[in-house]
């Protein structure tokens, strides 16, 4: 009886499932996540990746600055202007919306290209800006 007991405190203090071996729990933890595979050849663990959903189109500003800009805009990062404080914003804004427009889009100072994301859309990066300069208006 204590050699069960000591069997199964071992086996609970390795992390072994009732049943395993613990070079069966090593063998599954090294075992590689993935392989190569070359096309015309059989290839058993090859998967086809469902394609993401087609986009119906530019995202809304809002949907934009929530994925791209927020991390900087909502917090004041890097000394980035906070959505929605006029005092911040109003020198930007004095300069003119094509040129928040050409920051936006090809960065300025601390703030890169696209807000970081360079799979947006010149057109979305726009309507970001717009949604960010409505709201000091």
């Amino acid at each position: 009886m204590k050699k069960l007991l000591a069997l199964t405190t071992f086996a609970l203090l390795a992390g072994l499932a009732w049943g395993e071996s613990y070079d069966d729990q090593v063998a599954e933890r090294l075992k590689p996540v993935g392989n190569v595979c070359i096309q015309g050849e059989a290839c058993e663990t090859a998967s086809v990746a469902a394609a993401a959903p087609a986009s119906s189109g530019p995202r809304s500003g809002e949907e934009v600055y929530d994925s791209a800009c927020a991390a900087c805009h909502a917090s004041g990062a890097l000394n980035a202007p906070i959505l929605g404080d006029a005092e911040q914003w109003g020198p930007r804004v004095d300069k003119g919306v094509e040129t928040l427009y050409d920051h936006a889009i090809n960065g300025f100072n601390s703030m890169p290209a696209k807000g970081g994301n360079a799979s947006l859309s010149d057109e979305e990066v726009q309507a970001a800006v717009d949604h960010m300069v409505e709201a000091v208006q």
